[in-house]
């Protein structure tokens, strides 16, 4: 099989699989090893990032999906007649942001950090496929813990939690007795 055979081969298999192939997965269904289904891989993205194809190819952890690029989205939604994404709330970003940087946890630890009720929230972003259970901790009640999904990934634009932006350091975060003493010397 030469490379172009192996190139549509591999393209072949993502589109009509929809949902992320898991690498290993691909590797043994297009008949080769990782090393070689990487430069296939490799070749494909090259492909893909020309200016006259719609789609791209993402990878999410180990897996690999074939997307249409962001750019035409608006285009896409007219024609399939989606509804318009809606944006986040500030309540479902601040879980998120939980969740990403301490997956697995539950809804409890969840309110424990943000201070509020979470219940409506994480099931939101359950709905929309944000967030996943990731089964049940062994602690009394077995509570439900939580993770992101692949979909999440996508929607952030990156391929691995990775790349989240670190957290602040401790030292550098403002705390409330030095925004007390400022408003306090600005009144002065």
């Amino acid at each position: 099989m030469d490379q172009d055979e192996k190139l549509a081969l591999v393209e072949a298999i993502l589109f009509a699989g929809g949902d992320p192939v898991e690498e290993d997965k691909l590797a043994v269904a297009a008949g080769m090893d990782r090393i070689e289904l990487r430069g296939v891989i490799a070749a494909l993205v090259r492909k893909y990032q020309s200016a006259d194809s719609g789609i791209e190819l993402l990878r999410l952890n180990d897996h690999y999906q074939l997307a249409t690029k962001k750019q035409f989205a608006p285009y896409i939604k007219n024609a399939l007649e989606i509804k318009k994404n809606t944006a986040l709330s500030p309540a479902a970003m601040e879980v998120l942001t939980v969740v990403a940087y301490n997956q697995p946890v539950t809804k409890s630890f969840i309110e424990r950090v943000r201070g509020v009720d979470s219940s409506g929230t994480v099931n939101s972003l359950v709905e929309k496929k944000l967030l996943t259970e990731a089964g049940r901790l062994d602690l009394p009640g077995r509570p439900i813990a939580y993770k992101t999904t692949e979909a999440f990934l996508r929607a952030f634009g990156i391929s691995s939690l990775e790349e989240l932006p670190p957290l602040p350091e401790q030292r550098s975060q403002v705390t409330m007795d030095e925004v007390t003493a400022a408003a306090d010397a600005a009144e002065q």
